[in-house]
C-alpha cells in the first residue's frame, strides 16, 4: 500500500506528493520518502543529500536555483514547519512547457511535497515566519554546475503571493534570461 497520493501537475514530470498519515491518540506517523512508492512518480535515483533550511521572516524568497548536467538533480521538497509558496520553472531544452512555472503551497498541515525533475529551477517564498524546509536531492551539490535565474525574470513571470521582504544578494543577482536562452540540455 502506497503511503502517498501522487498527482501529475501542469508541467511535464512535476508531481505533487501528498503524504498519508497513520494516527492514533499519541499523534501520527508519516513517511516522507519511499524509493519503491516514489519510483512510479519518477524518482529512480538514490538520495544524494538531505538538506534542512530555516527561514525566519514572512515574505523571504530563496531561489531560483538549478544545476547543469551532468550534475542536474531531482528534488523532493517538504515544508515541515510553517508555510511556503514553492515554485518550479521548466528550463529543459525542447520541453513543451519550457519557461512555464508552477507554484504550490506546502505546509506542515497539508503534508504536500513537490517532486521536481532534473532541468527545473526551484525556489520558494515564505508565507509565515519560522519556516523549515526539508528536501532531498538526487545529486550532490556541485558549485561549478550551479545556475540560477532571477525570481522576477519577466520571461518567466512568476506571480509571488507576497511582496518580497528579504532576498540574498546572491539570489537577487541571478541574471535575467535572454531571448537566446534555449534551455538546459540533460
Amino acid at each position: 500500500m502506497s503511503r502517498f497520493e501522487i498527482t501529475d501537475l501542469s508541467l511535464s514530470g512535476l508531481k505533487r506528493i501528498e503524504r498519508k498519515n497513520i494516527g492514533d491518540s499519541r499523534g501520527f506517523f508519516s513517511r516522507v520518502f519511499c524509493a519503491e512508492d516514489l519510483a512510479e512518480a519518477g524518482w529512480v535515483k538514490p538520495i544524494a543529500q538531505i538538506n534542512l533550511n530555516r527561514t525566519s521572516r514572512t515574505g523571504s524568497l530563496r531561489g531560483m536555483h538549478f544545476q547543469y548536467a551532468p550534475h542536474a538533480e531531482m528534488k523532493l521538497v517538504n515544508c515541515i514547519r510553517g508555510r511556503i509558496f514553492d515554485v518550479a520553472v521548466d528550463l529543459r531544452a525542447g520541453s513543451p512547457t519550457f519557461l512555464q512555472w508552477h507554484g504550490e503551497e506546502l505546509s506542515a498541515e497539508n503534508r504536500r511535497s513537490l517532486l521536481i525533475p532534473e532541468g527545473f529551477a526551484h525556489g520558494f517564498q515564505t508565507l509565515s515566519d519560522d519556516c523549515e524546509v526539508l528536501y532531498m536531492t538526487s545529486h550532490p551539490y556541485a558549485p561549478d554546475a550551479e545556475g540560477g535565474i532571477g525570481a522576477l525574470d519577466p520571461m518567466v513571470g512568476i506571480t509571488w503571493p507576497l511582496e518580497i521582504a528579504d532576498i540574498s544578494e546572491r539570489d537577487s543577482n541571478h541574471p535575467a534570461l535572454s531571448q537566446a536562452f534555449e534551455g538546459i540540455r540533460l
